[in-house]
């Protein structure tokens, strides 16, 4: 049952922070270990302005190559987006990002605080060892990569 959670102040926007999460099918150009991602659907969400995005992710670690599907609710004005498991190699996932605008200070431009949580196990026993020892080095590279995609995005030339 790995969890992780990370909170990062970064100097962007929290709109630009999520549009670059909610932006699924891009994930296998930045994500480490994400090697394709489709849209199975999109609908409007449970409340106005909400949209849920049903989603397959290719991981391929090692080894292991697996196919996972989840629900992915996308909430604009709130500026959070909730990922819940659908199908795929795990018992259960749930993962979580919040986005709020800091207020800028001493003439520094757009800052945001940006939280996100992951909670999960796999179905397989073997996969979960292998995964458990890098665990934690693996949830912070991931971090890491949507910090350095939102550089390339969103920092000036």
């Amino acid at each position: 049952m790995p969890q992780h959670s990370d909170s990062r102040i970064l100097p962007y926007t929290s709109d630009q922070m999520y549009a670059l999460v909610a932006d699924i099918e891009r994930y296998p150009e930045f994500l480490p270990w994400n090697t394709a991602a489709r849209i199975r659907a999109r609908k409007p969400g449970p409340e106005p302005g909400s949209e849920l995005i049903e989603a397959d992710l290719v991981i391929s670690f090692k080894v292991f190559r697996e196919r996972f599907g989840s629900r992915v609710t996308l909430w604009p004005e709130r500026r959070r987006i909730d990922t819940e498991y659908l199908d795929g190699p795990f018992r259960y996932l749930r993962s979580g990002w919040n986005f709020s605008d800091l207020a800028a200070g001493n003439g520094a431009g757009p800052s945001c605080k940006v939280d996100f949580f992951v909670d999960f196990e796999f179905r397989n026993a073997i996969l979960g060892k292998v995964i458990g020892v890098v665990f934690g080095e693996a949830m912070s590279r991931i971090v890491r990569a949507f910090e350095e995609r939102a550089r390339v995005l969103y920092s000036p030339a």
